[in-house]
C-alpha cells in the first residue's frame, strides 16, 4: 500500500505506508505520518497516475508524459 501526500513546495509525493521519511526533489526531508494524506494506492503504479494527475492539476499537463508533436 502506497500514500499520496505533498510537500511544502507543492509537489505531489508517493511513499510506501509504514515508511518514516521521504525525500523531495526539492531537498526538503518530510516525515511522511505528520503530512496530510491526499490518498491511497494498492501499486506504485496506481501512486504514480495519482501523483500525476495531482501534478497536472496544480502545474498542468507535463509535456514529459504527454509530448506535443512538433513539425
Amino acid at each position: 500500500m502506497y500514500v499520496i501526500f505533498r510537500c511544502d513546495c507543492g509537489r505531489a509525493l508517493y511513499s510506501k505506508e509504514g515508511s518514516d521519511t521521504r525525500k523531495c526533489v526539492c531537498g526538503r526531508t518530510l516525515k511522511v505520518k505528520k503530512r496530510r494524506i491526499f490518498g491511497k494506492a494498492g501499486s506504485f503504479e496506481e501512486a504514480a497516475e495519482i501523483v500525476r494527475k495531482l501534478q497536472e492539476e496544480r502545474y498542468g499537463t507535463c509535456h514529459f508524459t504527454n509530448p506535443v508533436k512538433r513539425e
